[in-house]
């Protein structure tokens, strides 16, 4: 019998050489391959997430444990005095406020009072004290001292807030240089180093149930303590093996 061979059924048509074929398995174990690095990086990628997240929770966690002892000791030390001192403390911001304006200086002064030296003289080594187990998570402790709007009768509003603002600065400096004149903080280098003494003239009035400013409780003068929260999360993340020791 003959043998017809049709076209479309010729061997060399259907059949894939053998160097053909090993062509496609290179590019078959280097897409494999291609595969399984882009897997590593990207479970990589979730595990810097995954310890990011851990470490910005722990800081977070962290600064808010630290606030609150820090509240706390504040608040133990000075709870009978706030109210003889006519003064408040505030969880929010850690600020201790006196808004006593006619116990701290003089009208249009730099000249702290006598009630008002007696009052420093006792808080500012016990305030110091109880701050200084947590200096390692303090960056700054702010001296601010805030006026009202009002000025001389006729003054420009704005003239009256930077004539404000040289007299807040006035009186922040007057209260940081009677602190350096105590005999308790002369060896506490830590609190030089960290202390900031800020005039904000009337940029932060305090208004009234009906939100108009307050001119005498607007007078005032706080110490505010800020911690290193923001700086710790902008610490670069080291993503380091724990070995056991």
């Amino acid at each position: 019998m003959k043998t017809i061979t049709l076209p479309w059924s010729s061997t060399s048509e259907t059949e894939i050489p053998p160097e053909d074929e090993s062509h496609w398995l290179t590019v078959s174990d280097l897409m494999a391959t291609l595969m399984m690095i882009f897997l590593f990086l990207a479970v990589l990628h979730m595990v810097q997430v995954e310890r990011l997240h851990q470490v910005e929770t722990e800081v977070r966690v962290t600064a808010a444990e630290s606030r609150q002892a820090i509240y706390l000791a504040l608040e133990r030390e000075f709870r009978d005095d706030l109210p003889r001192w006519n003064a408040e403390l505030v969880e929010r911001t850690l600020t201790l406020r006196f808004r006593e304006p006619d116990v701290l200086f003089d009208r249009n002064s730099a000249r702290i009072k006598p009630d008002f030296e007696a009052i420093l003289n006792d808080f500012l080594p016990r305030y110091v004290a109880q701050l200084k187990p947590f200096r390692d998570v303090i960056r700054e402790i702010r001296l601010e001292g805030h006026t009202s709007s009002e000025w001389n009768t006729g003054t420009a509003p704005l003239d009256a807030y930077f004539l404000n603002m040289e007299l807040s600065q006035q009186r922040t400096q007057a209260v940081l240089r009677f602190a350096y004149g105590l005999d308790q903080l002369k060896g506490e280098d830590w609190f030089r180093g960290r202390v900031a003494a800020v005039g904000l003239s009337s940029s932060r009035p305090v208004n009234d149930a009906q939100g108009h400013e307050d001119p005498a409780a607007s007078r005032r003068v706080e110490f505010s303590v800020l911690t290193d929260f923001e700086a710790r999360l902008l610490e670069p993340i080291r993503l380091e093996a724990k070995t056991d020791r």
